[in-house]
This record gives structure tokens, sequence and C-alpha cells, in this order.
């Protein structure tokens, strides 16, 4: 995670996990609870690589894979069995492709619907296997605390726990009228539904992004206008190349500012035609960031994110009046290509670059990507 004094964990391993360290904590608090830890700046463009590279061997079994996050994936294998075998024998066959041919573990959980397979992938790790039969969910699910329904969070279980019911056989138990007066009517017939193993959702191969966008805490707050503009490029160097790489383009631009008492402000504005261009999107987000004359204000976490999204191919070309940037397109295509075989900091703007060590562009100068795929979060894949 962050290694900064502000930085939070993005995961923990499991050895880090026994000395009560977890995702989201405050990576001060972790250190405290485990000194001798090791904290890894993350790599969200390698482990994007990773996961597409296991995406794309679920989906040479079945079409129907629905991607949860970058290291999970619901999958309907019920047209796949009469090639490869049942449930089991394509669980067991993904676990070895992906060992052999990505060298990552793979947790798996199979089962009738999608709250219990997730229930059995969770149950099953690290690096295992887990079955629920349908006839057996039941038998379970019903020993295991309310926390392990989907939609318990904290303040759920408390208020269930003042109810007397800290298990999912005792929620199943309860009548839905009581769960929907404790809860609201949604959440309580959703939980008692979850209870006795029912979930009709199915598995939904793909989902458009809504926004692609990228978001800066800094290590201590930044009331310089100048620093401040570089932060706000660098988001749209971010989320330009983010969007090169999912192949889209997007009209609406949102810049997202947190000041240091946690207050909260963005603002937004619309092009007439989408853009996946670094430039343009920094033309748009500088703009908004210059009207609000912010002078000295200091400001604890920066965003740019990008909405209106629609295939890079679908997008129709905007004739542009006025100066021209013969070649940036081109320009930003390469830096994409010289990032993705040298890494991250391979080359950079020269407004950002300066203001990195030289060092760290002759380390990537001197290893290729191929010969340094990043290493992933013990728990990720």
């Amino acid at each position: 995670g962050g290694v900064g004094a502000r930085g939070v964990v993005t995961s923990a391993s499991y050895e880090a996990r026994a000395y009560g360290c977890r995702n989201a904590m405050p990576m001060a608090q972790a250190r405290r609870l485990c000194p001798q830890a090791v904290a890894i700046p993350p790599d969200f463009a390698g482990y994007r690589r990773w996961s597409a590279r296991v995406m794309r061997i679920f989906q040479s079994v079945t079409p129907l894979v629905e991607p949860l996050s970058l290291d999970e994936a619901f999958l309907d294998i019920r047209g796949a069995r009469g090639l490869f075998g049942d449930a089991v024998r394509i669980a067991r066959l993904l676990r070895a492709r992906v060992r052999e041919e990505a060298g990552l573990a793979l947790t798996v959980g199979v089962a009738a619907n999608k709250f219990l397979a997730k229930l059995a992938s969770t149950r099953g790790k690290p690096d295992g296997l887990l079955v629920v039969p349908a006839d057996r969910a039941v038998e379970f699910l019903h020993p295991l605390p309310v926390a392990a329904l989907w939609g318990a969070g904290h303040a759920t279980v408390e208020v269930l726990a003042r109810y007397g019911l800290r298990t999912v056989g005792e929620v199943a138990a309860t009548p839905p009228a009581t769960l929907e007066r404790a809860l609201g009517q949604a959440l309580g017939a959703h939980l008692h539904e979850l209870a006795w193993g029912r979930d009709d959702r199915p598995v939904v191969p793909f989902e458009a992004a809504k926004s692609v966008g990228s978001e800066e805490t800094f290590a201590s707050d930044i009331d310089d206008p100048e620093r401040l503009a570089r932060e706000v490029l660098r988001c749209c160097v971010r989320v330009g190349r983010r969007l090169r790489e999912a192949g889209l383009a997007g009209r609406t631009v949102t810049l997202k500012l947190r000041f240091a008492d946690f207050r909260t402000i963005t603002r937004a504005r619309t092009l007439p035609a989408a853009t996946d261009t670094d430039a343009e999107l920094h033309e748009v987000a500088g703009d908004l960031l210059a009207r609000l004359k912010l002078g000295r204000v200091p400001v604890r976490l920066v965003g740019v994110a990008v909405s209106n999204l629609l295939e890079r191919a679908a997008a129709p070309v905007q004739l542009r009046l006025g100066p021209d940037r013969p070649g940036w397109e081109e320009a930003v295509r390469a830096a994409d290509a010289v990032r993705e075989r040298f890494g991250e900091d391979a080359i950079d703007l020269a407004s950002l670059a300066a203001e990195r060590p030289p060092e760290a562009f002759q380390e990537a100068r001197q290893q290729p990507r191929a010969r340094r795929e990043p290493l992933l979060p013990p728990d990720v894949g």
C-alpha cells in the first residue's frame, strides 16, 4: 500500500494479518502492529496486466465471466460442462492452468449461485477449492456469523446482535417481517433470502465502466498553486493512459479536491466530443482548477475522472479550430508503449519528471518490463 505518512494498506499478507493488519487500515497503524513488515508501493498497471492474463484463461473455458475486481470473477460454467467435465473438474483445470500459465495461486468456490460461490471461495483461502453442494447449502450456511451475509456490514451486524441474532441460522429462523422492521424492507428481505442460500442473480459477462479516474492523497497538504497544478496534470496523464488501455474515450471531465479540513468539492465540464488524450483532459481539468482561485488553501487530495464514456473506435472526431497539436496522439501512444515495456518511470512529461531523481529513469532504462514483472500482493489472484 501507500508508504507515506497517510498511506493506506491495499493488501496484507496472511503473515501480516496474524498481527492484526488488514486492508484499508492506515499504514502507520499496520507498522505499529507489525514493525517487521515490509511495505511495498502498489503497481496497479502491473496488476491490470496480470488480471487480464487470468481473465483470458477464464474466458477460454466459458464466455460467461463476470469480473468482480482485478482478482475475482464469477464464472457460469453450465455450457462448458459437455466439453470440460463437471464443475469440480473445471475448477481443478482452472487452478492448474492459472498456476502453470500465470504462476499464481487460485482459490475457487463451487456452488449453485453467486452468493454461495463467493462465500465458498472466501472460506477456501488461501489456494484452495471448496465445493458447496446444493443439497448441503443450508448446512454450510447456518453456523456462520451474520457478517458472512452479503449486505451485512458493521452497522447491520450490530442491529442484528441487539435482536440476539448472531448466526446465519438465527437470521433464517427469524420471520421476514421482523427483519424488515429492524433493517428496512429491502435489506431485511434480502438477508432472509441469502440466509436460506437463495440468490437468483445471473452471471453478467460485461458491464461497461461508468467512469475512469485517478486520485492522489498527499503525504502532507499542498498549498503551492504550481505544485497543485502539476498534480492535476499527473492525474490527467494517468487517466488518459487508462482510457487508452481500455479502448474508451469520454466527454465529461471532473476535478475533485479535498481540503485539509476534509471538505470535498467537485467541478465538471462536458466536452462537445469524447477524448482520451492527456493534453485535452488537462486543458479542461487545469482550467477548472484555475477558476477556483484557491491561492494558498491547503489541499489534501486531488483527483480527475472522466465519464460519459464510449468505445474509442465509435467516438466522432472533433474538428478543432485554432492552434492544433500535430502528432500529440501519436506521442502519447508512443509513451504508453515505452511504459508498457520499461515501467511507469521510464518516460514522463518534463514538468513532472523534474520532480523525480535521475536514478529512477536510469533504473527503468536498464531493466525492461519483461525482466521485472511486478510481484503481486499475496491475496491478489
